[in-house]
């Protein structure tokens, strides 16, 4: 059963801190901020998250609260985050069509590493499972609790943040991997494997819901084509994703927070995108009196 935006009846609040509650946090860069204000959410509500899986950005955070990390402790860090300390240029530029990347992995590497404390996944306080693509076999790769859980911590968090054309892949053994977007922007398959009695997915991805307007209008007309047609299929896999979870005997709570597209390296927006995850949280747990879904806009 998947209920947007509004909270399922099975559910009572009052129950709610009894609950086995798997937290799903989707991709979306900056906008993942968001992500934070929804565990403020969740945790006036009384929910303690069980088990976290993340993909991109939002494993980024999701291994923030999994290593033990407070409220404060995140919101702290998220918001001294600049553009640059995740987007800086790559010298491979100079090679022109040749380039291996947009921008270097070292900055990104290097706040996640600030962000994040726990160096292993045995070290988190709080189970996490990480989302990477296998780029030379297109395999969906499964780090931390329920899959490869003896790659340093960091390391899985860079392969699952890679987006081809803006960052290099990770190198992790022999194999190759990239943002875990590819596959599965909002991972629910994985969270159901969990055995949760419910699902708090928490979408900041690309949407079809939201309007593109002049986003993008600053890049070259390759990236810009580049960025869309990656719009278009994570929006479809989500869209396919939570339509799957119809016939399934888990609550889904799916909290959609309001946001613009095309934002990934919007650092700036934080706050804003931060307070929007807290609202749409919050809405979806107490707004039980309309029918139907909700509006989906944009901001």
């Amino acid at each position: 059963m998947v209920r947007r935006g509004r909270r399922t009846s099975q559910t009572p609040r009052r129950a709610l801190k009894d609950t086995r509650v798997v937290v799903v946090m989707s991709g979306g860069g900056a906008k993942s901020a968001a992500h934070v204000g929804s565990m403020k959410a969740l945790e006036e509500l009384g929910l303690k998250p069980a088990h976290f899986v993340g993909t991109s950005m939002g494993a980024v955070v999701a291994a923030c609260f999994a290593s033990g990390l407070t409220y404060d402790d995140v919101l702290r860090r998220v918001t001294a985050l600049t553009r640059s300390d995740v987007a800086r240029p790559s010298p491979s530029l100079l090679l022109g069509p040749f380039a291996e990347s947009l921008l270097s992995e070292g900055p990104l590497r290097r706040t996640i590493a600030q962000l994040v404390p726990a160096r292993e996944f045995a070290d988190l306080r709080i189970p996490l499972t990480v989302t990477a693509v296998d780029i030379d076999s297109g395999d969906l790769e499964i780090f931390g609790s329920g899959g490869r859980d003896h790659v340093p911590v960091r390391d899985a968090l860079y392969a699952s943040t890679a987006l081809p054309v803006y960052y290099p892949p990770a190198e992790i053994g022999d194999r190759r991997y990239v943002d875990g977007g590819l596959r599965s922007v909002l991972p629910l398959d994985i969270a159901y494997q969990l055995e949760p009695d419910m699902v708090v997915a928490i979408s900041v991805g690309p949407s079809f819901y939201a309007d593109v307007g002049k986003n993008g209008a600053g890049l070259s007309p390759m990236l810009r084509a580049h960025d869309r047609s990656m719009r278009i299929m994570m929006a479809e896999q989500t869209e396919r994703e939570i339509a799957r979870w119809s016939d399934a005997d888990v609550p889904l709570i799916v909290v959609e927070p309001y946001h613009r597209q095309q934002a990934t390296f919007d650092v700036a927006g934080a706050i804003g995108y931060l307070e929007e995850g807290y609202r749409a949280t919050m809405r979806a747990f107490t707004d039980t009196g309309r029918s139907g879904l909700p509006k989906r806009t944009s901001d």
